[in-house]
């Protein structure tokens, strides 16, 4: 993560406590997810229950889940993280489990130990908003894609990381953050489903990224909002209530352009307030 090396480390740290406390979002695949391992992760069903033989790299991915479940299903895996606990897991699941994968450590903006054009397909859990800057994530991206390859990444949506993580009454959320913040979000210690507590994290417009993957040499062919709104829940406070007024993330599958970058874009000057 080029730039920002205090961030760097608070994030790792702020990940390895996570793992230390059994956080839910450290948990690896269960006994349930490896009987169809690749619906278990591609709910939209974009890859088509088919990656036996394929190069897939899962960028971000560590934790025990995302690799080891793609290699059930017969892909070559690799799996990239920047926290060697995360990597640790995936290699004792793959153990465990009597599958084969491989691990690096490694910043999602530095994939140079990885050849050009050495994946066949990219799935990339959120994790855009722990760098400050993703174009240099989506360059990256692009090297290591090959020509019509798939990139299936994950983001929070920046309205869900603009607005207050409490209500200010039944049926609204502040928006306590400005749209083109350069900085990190105040950080928050107390366990949620929106933020991770300990990190940096960083909101990205919709230009950073839908315009940001076209411009690294990608078309995108599809788009969702996975649903975890409940209208009908409880505490007006919760997760699934918030995400009825608030969606929390988005999906995107983009195919790499046999051509690269968009012609002229590495040069293009995009306009943000207070530059």
């Amino acid at each position: 993560m080029t730039g920002k090396p205090d961030s760097i480390q608070r994030n790792r740290s702020a990940w390895q406590n996570l793992v230390q406390h059994g956080h839910r979002l450290t948990r690896a695949a269960r006994d349930e997810d490896f009987q169809h391992p690749v619906a278990s992760v591609d709910a939209p069903g974009w890859l088509d229950g088919n990656v036996e033989g394929k190069r897939v790299l899962c960028l971000a991915a560590g934790g025990g889940r995302q690799g080891p479940l793609y290699a059930a299903a017969g892909a070559l895996v690799t799996v990239v993280d920047f926290c060697g606990e995360l990597l640790d897991q995936d290699r004792q699941v793959a153990v465990d489990r009597g599958l084969y994968l491989e691990t690096v450590q490694t910043c999602m903006t530095d994939l140079s130990v990885l050849g050009d054009a050495a994946f066949e397909i990219v799935i990339h859990p959120v994790s855009t908003c722990y760098v400050p800057e993703i174009q240099r994530v989506f360059a990256e991206v692009a090297r290591v894609t090959c020509a019509g390859g798939l990139y299936i990444s994950q983001h929070k949506q920046p309205a869900s990381l603009q607005a207050a993580l409490e209500p200010n009454g039944r049926n609204g959320w502040n928006l306590e953050h400005r749209y083109y913040r350069r900085e990190p979000l105040p950080m928050v210690l107390k366990d949620n489903l929106v933020r991770e507590p300990g990190t940096d994290e960083y909101i990205h417009s919709w230009e950073s990224i839908i315009g940001g993957i076209c411009r690294a040499g990608f078309l995108i062919e599809d788009l969702i909002e996975p649903l975890h709104a409940d209208n009908s829940a409880a505490s007006s406070d919760s997760f699934a209530f918030r995400s009825g007024f608030v969606p929390p993330y988005v999906r995107i599958k983009a195919r790499r352009k046999p051509s690269g970058p968009l012609e002229g874009s590495e040069n293009k000057t995009i306009w943000q307030p207070g530059r």
